[in-house]
This record gives C-alpha cells, sequence and structure tokens, in this order.
C-alpha cells in the first residue's frame, strides 16, 4: 500500500488502500465478503505503476468502522451508497471494476442499475456471478454467522490456511502475510478475524433480487475468473452467462477454488490485457466487443442517446 484515504460515508469512516497514486489510469478493486482491501497488494505490484488500484475496505471489515446498525447497513444497497461515495471522492466519472466475490456482485449491480451503470466502464467478476451454488452459500452463512476465538496467533494461521485453502496461496510468507493482515487481538490476549462478527447477518436481512436479470442488464465489457475447484461459482453458470452476454471473456485459474487471488502473473496478465482492450462504454442488445468499429461506434452513439 502506497496510500491511505479515510472517507466519511453516513457516519462511517471507509478506508480505501491506495498503489500506484500517481498513475494515469484508475481502477477500483473489491474485495469479498470477509476480506479487506490488502488483499489486492500482489495484484497491484503485479499490473504494475500504470494503474493506480484504489481498494477500499467495506464496513466492518479492515481499517473501515463497524456499522451500529448491522441490520441496515450491512447490506449492498448500502455498500452501493459506499461505491458511489467512493467514486465521488476520486472524481471519477466511470472506471474499470475488478471484484472478489461480494466485491464483484456489487460491481454486478452497480452496472446493472441505470443510475450508476455509466460509473463502470468495464467489469471483472471474480469467481462470482448471477448464479452461485445454494449449497456453497450455506456454507459461508454458516462460517461467518459465528464467532471466531483463537488461542494464539498460530491456531489463527493455521484455520485460515485451511479455509481460505481456496485462495491457491503459495509459500509460508505468503501465509504469513495473510494471516498478518486478518488477526485482531481481543482484550483476554486471544485472537479473532479483523471483520465485525456481525457482517453474516447479510444473509438474513439483505432483499434477494434477480441477478440473472441484471446481468443481461450490463452494456459495458465483462471478464469473469473462475477458480477450477471453485465450489460457488460452477463451470455451466459461467456457460450461461456467456450465452446471456456473448462478448464474456472468461479466465479459469488452475488449482483454485473460491476465489482465486489474483496475485500472479498467470492469472493478473489475461485482467491487464482485458483492461487494455478499447474502451467504450454502452452496447446495443447482446454485447460482442469483437464487432467492428463502426458498428461499435454507431450502436455507442445509439446507447448514448437513451442514457
Amino acid at each position: 500500500m502506497d496510500a491511505l484515504e479515510l472517507i466519511r460515508v453516513r457516519g462511517l469512516e471507509v478506508a480505501v488502500r491506495v498503489w500506484h497514486p500517481r498513475a494515469p489510469r484508475t481502477l477500483i478493486a473489491w474485495h469479498g465478503l470477509a476480506r479487506h482491501g490488502g488483499d489486492f497488494a500482489d495484484f497491484a505490484r503485479h499490473l504494475g505503476p500504470g494503474w493506480r488500484v484504489l481498494a477500499p475496505d467495506t464496513p466492518g471489515r479492515g481499517l473501515s468502522s463497524w456499522s451500529l446498525y448491522p441490520a441496515h447497513e450491512y447490506l449492498y444497497a448500502h455498500y452501493m451508497k459506499v461505491a458511489v461515495a467512493v467514486l465521488d471522492h476520486f472524481g471519477l466519472d466511470a472506471v474499470p471494476w475488478v471484484g472478489t466475490s461480494m466485491g464483484g456482485l456489487l460491481g454486478l449491480l452497480l452496472a446493472a442499475e441505470p443510475d450508476t451503470a455509466p460509473r463502470i466502464e468495464r467489469l471483472v467478476l471474480n469467481d462470482v456471478g448471477p448464479e452461485l451454488d445454494p449449497d456453497g452459500l450455506a456454507q459461508l452463512a454458516l462460517y461467518f454467522g459465528m464467532p471466531h476465538r483463537f488461542c494464539t496467533f498460530g491456531q489463527l494461521e493455521a484455520e485460515l490456511r485451511r479455509h481460505y485453502t481456496g485462495f491457491g496461496i503459495e509459500g509460508d510468507d505468503a501465509w504469513r502475510r495473510l494471516a498478518l493482515g486478518s488477526a485482531r487481538r481481543l482484550p483476554d490476549g486471544s485472537w479473532t478475524y479483523h471483520f465485525d462478527p456481525r457482517i453474516g447477518e447479510q444473509f438474513v436481512h439483505d432483499t434477494p433480487r434477480d441477478t440473472w436479470a441484471d446481468w443481461a442488464a450490463i452494456r459495458c465489457p465483462l471478464m469473469v475468473v473462475r477458480g477450477e475447484h471453485s465450489p460457488l461459482l460452477t463451470a455451466e453458470s459461467v456457460t450461461r452467462m456467456a450465452e446471456v452476454q456473448p462478448g464474456l471473456v472468461t479466465l479459469e485459474a488452475p488449482g483454485c477454488g473460491h476465489a482465486p487471488m489474483l496475485d500472479r502473473p498467470g492469472q493478473v496478465k489475461p485482467v491487464a490485457h482485458f483492461l487494455a482492450r478499447g474502451r467504450w462504454r454502452f452496447h446495443l442488445g447482446k454485447p460482442h466487443p469483437e464487432m467492428p468499429l463502426w458498428q461499435r461506434s454507431w450502436q455507442w452513439l445509439r446507447d448514448l442517446a437513451r442514457h
């Protein structure tokens, strides 16, 4: 992390971790349910100094405030307001969005809503989509719906290695860095995770919606990264996603479950290539990034008139 910005959003302080603050291009990188923006350190390093990477800590995680009203603020509707506040703070009219798990769904919703769709220039979903395996979701809700306490730091690290094996992390140093960024000491000297244990209430209070309709409504370039052994995003779901959005760029990360860490060249380079493609914001009907330039321009003008 090269810098840290602190933003006030409806009484909450939201921490935004920044890499390469003077880079000419900017993207938002948003983490998963129980993680924080620090997970994108290696992603930013591999992406290179040409990109300013802004990685917020969602309220209730990392360095951001915990909510006094979890039933009202640990919800996607509130996270969307936080995201817009982050975009406004940095003066970003439109920006690429890379989202892991929850962060990907947040980007999907922003890209689907008419009021916020123009703010998402292109969208990378990391091991998430409009359809998730219900058994995998139930396991997540169960795990994060209960408090976790460890007598020693070593026990916490061992549990991280067990629970986050799907990240595909390689090497003791990487696991130790993950543990250092994930730990919080309790008053009795024991250890727990960095996040508010009430973030799991999102599974109870959030309002279900037709995310397939949201997916079909998106008009920006799209990419999905799937862990080879993901228990949440199936290969069949990715196939259906491509049927709805024929321009979808796909990448399968070998040796990973939920979710690839985006921490090595084999995962980051395809994302960088997608981010560097010619930029256009809207597509008419089903998007197809490989259509001729004249046709893209005509469709862009027609869609721009609608917006």
